[in-house]
């Protein structure tokens, strides 16, 4: 997410860390490759003028330049200028009526069906009662595609009778709502390939009747200023409550995050970083801010460790590791609880690109490479998982055959294996109980 972007600034920071002191000419310089990156990765012009500005403004004050450490003090006030940028923290959906309406628009391909799904489970899991309404009777097999996805969810879809109009439909869900007890109905609507009179005659006849408390767009955020130019427009057309960004986990510029409050006057609410039902966060702007200056976002880190790991299994984990026993099979065992929190990528795309971590890429991280470890690992004895020490030529053999993988690859993994152990004897027991156990 936002690798580019990133990059660029990571690299305005390490040079101005790299100056002695912030001068007038050398804020000039900064601000100048600043203004570049975010231009490169397609943020609004309208938005990147007023940005810049507002950073000049602020990091040009004598107590910045004359401070023990301006470079910092800058990059302070950039990530300050995104937050304010960003706009304020999405808040949860209004689900206050009987039934509750949560309305979605945009346009054809940006993740409407997949997000009212998602929107469906975040409901379920908070007590309510959701149903899902196939509105969208323009594009072939949407209907089919939405009972799947509620499907996924467990959720009801109320699809169309032969023939009905969307109007119609919302009428009847919203009277079958209430006789089968579901308090929100989350309505999915046709798409457009781009924006134009049928479609927003459809959505409007559509908010009249069913009366939304929210009318949340949709955008493909790596469409870029597509996005925000379709958000404007049909925000003049509806009273837009918000934007759900979806697809933000292969946004590499980040133009339409950027760009949308600013431009189209709608809050940021919800984002999309990933394919499964559970990959739907509220928007955050700190937290966005943060990472798209490579500082990380450790918080969401804990949330996905809290909601993926096995509190008891890591704890077992943490004890076997304080008593030096750590095997293979624990190796593997860990492996999996990792996997659970989410793709690795999605996971290294949250730690922050300082340090150690500097140059880390996303983009380069391998899933398969825990499959074919796993494989590995499987395909030895549980005493060759124990005492490692015993694996032979002839063993090894076996275990690449079995394992569909070479020698050298296990070679590789005892290898980590016996460096990880030798690092793992330094740690502290008590300490790394609380820390894999909190």
């Amino acid at each position: 997410m936002f690798d580019g972007l990133q990059g660029k600034l990571q690299d305005v920071f390490r040079r101005l860390r790299g100056e002695g002191s912030v001068t007038p000419e050398v804020l000039d310089a900064a601000l100048r490759q600043i203004r570049l990156a975010l231009l490169d990765a397609d943020v609004n012009i309208r938005v990147v003028r007023p940005f810049v500005s507002r950073i000049r403004e602020r990091a040009s004050g004598e107590e910045v330049l004359a401070s023990l450490t301006p470079a910092q003090q800058v990059i302070k006030i950039v990530r300050d200028e995104l937050i304010a940028l960003l706009g304020e923290e999405g808040k949860e959906l209004d689900t206050s009526g009987s039934p509750a309406v949560i309305m979605l628009c945009g346009l054809q391909g940006s993740g409407k069906t997949t997000t009212s799904g998602k929107l469906a489970l975040r409901l379920k899991k908070r007590g309510r009662n959701p149903v899902l309404v196939a509105g969208d009777l323009q594009r072939a097999a949407a209907v089919e595609q939405l009972i799947q996805v509620g499907a996924k969810v467990a959720v009801d879809v109320i699809a169309p009778y032969e023939r009905e109009d969307v109007v119609a439909l919302a009428r009847r869900a919203l009277s079958r709502a209430k006789e089968d007890g579901n308090d929100v109905v989350i309505l999915d609507t046709a798409g457009r390939l781009h924006i134009d009179e049928v479609l927003m005659d459809e959505v409007k006849r559509l908010a009249e009747v069913a009366a939304p408390n929210e009318v949340l767009f949709v955008a493909d955020s790596m469409t870029g200023q597509d996005a925000v130019r379709s958000a404007q427009a049909f925000h003049e057309a509806l009273p837009l409550t918000g934007v759900v960004l979806t697809k933000l986990d292969g946004d590499a510029r980040g133009g339409a995050a950027l760009s949308i409050r600013t431009v189209a006057d709608v809050p940021l609410r919800f984002l999309g970083t990933g394919e499964k039902p559970e990959d739907l966060d509220r928007f955050d702007p700190q937290r966005m801010a943060s990472r798209i200056l490579g500082m990380g976002d450790v918080l969401s880190l804990i949330e996905k460790a809290e909601q993926g790991l096995d509190a008891d299994e890591t704890s077992r984990l943490a004890q076997r590791i304080a008593r030096k026993e750590f095997t293979l099979e624990d190796l593997r065992d860990h492996l999996r609880q990792m996997r659970k929190m989410g793709p690795l990528n999605q996971l290294v795309e949250l730690l922050p690109k300082v340090g150690p971590l500097r140059g880390l890429d996303a983009s380069q991280v391998d899933e398969r490479e825990l499959t074919k470890v796993e494989a590995m690992i499987n395909s030895m004895t549980p005493k060759e998982r124990r005492k490692p020490a015993i694996l032979n030529a002839r063993r090894k053999r076996r275990i690449a055959k079995g394992s569909g993988t070479r020698v050298q690859d296990i070679n590789r993994l005892i290898k980590q294996y016996m460096t990880m152990r030798k690092m793992l004897k330094g740690v502290k027991g008590s300490w790394l109980r609380r820390a894999m156990g909190a």
